[in-house]
């Protein structure tokens, strides 16, 4: 698991040395490759890994997992536990912080397989020069052959994954250790980074100059967000052992390697990282390079998976096609429409930016607002769930911030040269969260004044004594307090009922797996009528086999060769009086149209389903 975790967990911060410590002396407003600079951005580059990733995510965030599984959602799943109900206006806020740290998430997907891989091609301008030309071809063809193999699964990917990483750690860190090693005498030593001193002493001699260099030296944690984000793909304890192993000795190693070669040959200009390799390896370097940053990728991808899964489920997203890739590892997951859509979204990125340092620009701004979200949601975590003192909620969550607020504030410098990139991809994905999340709250309560109570439909039931029609038929149902529309009009049209009636209604849980004991509920309404709840965790599938296993065992049996299924699809029209802005009634409608329709729990037998619909006005 370790080493599947090296391949699906560490890509993204595993190939940060590519690009990240050239980039602070590269651009604009980069900074003169002396001595103290290099010494004094050594070191914040080391202290970042040490605080941000061991100390926030390795040893702090990786404990907030909901039963397993991790990321802003998750998160915010947990923040909302045990909320008092007088506090729903701060749960809301809540809510919608959450919901843009996820967005902003999505924003970074977009990024980061771009950034590595156009990276890791421009090696080949190294080697020489006439090969600038097919940079970017390369690295579009790449890119769709990474997201083509996607349908194939986290766990085959990992497979061979995982040990190309294993190769990367032990190359870039024993290119790192050589070059330590020979260091020249005359100039300072880099272990000197390792002072918490030195990154003190370079921020109050650099002042200002400093934080701008800021917004590159976050680039090398920048896979932190989707490390909490695939959790449940491999569990905490083989992504602590990956990172205290392998991944972190390797990069203190390689960082320490090209601020020799920086201080030795006061130069940035060329691309130091792949200046550690002899003249002989410089080829199979940049192979190496080629596909460890296809393999960085994969931690946003499928993490932007998890994310959308526990989306739909928690309702932030329309429903769509979720393909569980693993038998044993429920969280192993393939969205087609989400893959497609990062795929052409990564390939426009590279042809319009066409270089990784001017993605650089548009890189960190979104990563480093979901950091900050996720401290502040941390703090929730702590005092709602783990009953934390409020000192100590507090102070472990303003250490954080520290880190998280600089970072974030360094990077909206960059909003103007290409960082507005992930912040409207952001923006759009949040519109759409929300207005998905409105749209389906305002719907609940039209339908709900549609649809008929309960006790008044039993009694209308015994005063208009319908024929009875022999057999089984299941209502699917949204509400859970209300008689479905198809049931109403067969009862005030038709004036029958079948024999045995279920009501069935499939909700879900804030929990990513349930235990099948506390899976259905069934509640006898009395003359045969049944109203069943079934709940499955944000991480599963609704199956009816499942279904209907669970509530045999509570004495109702149903045999689905033999039961009609009655599934409301209405058609929405914006035009209703609903307290949504118009253009919001439009989006939710064209959403509710694109979205893949819910017939309730797969395995449903088709030729038993019986769509009913109508027009209803919003």
């Amino acid at each position: 698991m370790a080493l599947g975790a090296l391949g699906i967990v560490y890509g993204d911060i595993g190939t940060s040395p590519l690009y990240a410590l050239r980039s602070c002396f590269v651009g604009d407003r980069a900074l003169a490759p002396t001595p103290d600079n290099v010494l004094g951005i050594l070191s914040l580059v080391v202290w970042a890994l040490i605080v941000v990733v061991s100390v926030k995510y390795l040893a702090t965030m990786l404990r907030a997992d909901n039963r397993g599984e991790g990321g802003i959602l998750a998160l915010l799943a947990l923040a909302g536990r045990r909320r008092h109900p007088d506090r729903a206006a701060r749960g809301a806020q809540t809510a919608a912080l959450g919901i843009l740290g996820a967005a902003l998430l999505y924003g970074d997907g977009v990024i980061t397989p771009a950034i590595s891989v156009l990276s890791a091609m421009e090696g080949l301008k190294v080697v020489t020069t006439k090969a600038e030309p097919f940079v970017v071809p390369l690295t579009v063809a790449i890119l769709a052959g990474l997201f083509a193999v996607q349908r194939r699964g986290t766990a085959r990917v990992a497979s061979v994954f995982g040990p190309a990483m294993l190769v990367w750690f032990a190359v870039i860190g024993a290119l790192g250790a050589n070059a330590v090693l020979h260091e020249q005498p005359g100039h300072p030593s880099v272990w000197s980074a390792l002072d918490p001193r030195t990154p003190v002493a370079f921020i109050a001699a650099e002042g200002a100059t400093s934080f701008f260099v800021l917004g590159s030296v976050v680039l090398v944690v920048t896979g932190a967000e989707a490390l909490y984000a695939d959790l449940g793909h491999f569990g905490a304890r083989p992504i602590r052992t990956a990172w205290y192993l392998a991944v972190f000795p390797a990069l203190v190693l390689n960082y320490m390697g090209q601020a020799v070669l920086m201080l030795e040959g006061g130069s940035a200009a060329r691309h130091p990282f792949f200046d550690l390799a002899p003249s002989w390896g410089l080829l199979p370097l940049v192979g190496l390079s080629t596909v460890a940053t296809v393999i960085a990728s994969q931690a946003l991808i499928s993490g932007a998976f998890s994310l959308t899964r526990q989306a739909i489920v928690l309702g932030y997203l329309p429903p769509t096609r979720v393909v569980h890739t693993s038998e044993k590892e429920p969280g192993q997951i393939y969205v087609p429409q989400v893959n497609w859509a990062l795929m052409v979204l990564c390939i426009l990125m590279v042809l319009f930016f066409r270089s990784s340092n001017a993605l650089g620009d548009a890189y960190g701004v979104a990563v480093t607002g979901t950091m900050t979200i996720t401290s502040l949601l941390f703090f929730r975590v702590a005092r709602n769930d783990w009953r934390w003192a409020w000192p100590l909620a507090a102070g472990v969550t303003a250490f954080f911030l520290v880190f998280d607020l600089t970072f974030l504030s360094a990077n909206l410098a960059k909003v103007l040269t290409g960082g507005w990139v992930p912040l409207l991809i952001a923006a759009v994905v949040f519109t759409i969260m929300t207005t998905w999340k409105r749209g389906r709250s305002e719907l609940v309560t039209l339908l709900g004044r549609i649809e008929q109570p309960v006790h008044e439909f039993l009694a209308e039931m015994h005063a208009l004594s319908p024929v009875v029609v022999p057999g089984t038929v299941v209502y699917l149902a949204a509400n859970t307090s209300t008689i479905p529309r198809p049931l109403q009009r067969n009862l005030h049209i038709n004036h029958v009922r079948h024999e045995r009636i279920v009501i069935l209604a499939i909700d879900g849980a804030t929990d990513p797996f349930l235990d099948d004991e506390d899976r259905v509920t069934v509640l006898d309404l009395g003359d045969q009528i049944y109203r069943m709840v079934a709940l499955f965790g944000f991480m599963e599938q609704p199956g009816v086999e499942r279904v209907f296993a669970c509530a045999a065992q509570r004495g109702l049996v149903v045999e689905t060769s033999r039961t009609d299924f009655y599934v409301q699809q209405d058609v929405l029209a914006p035009t209703g009086n609903l307290p949504m802005a118009r253009w919001r009634k439009r989006l939710f409608t064209l959403l509710v149209r694109l979205s893949r329709p819910m017939l309730g729990p797969s395995g449903l037998p088709a030729q038993r389903v019986i769509l009913v619909g109508q027009e209803i006005e919003m």
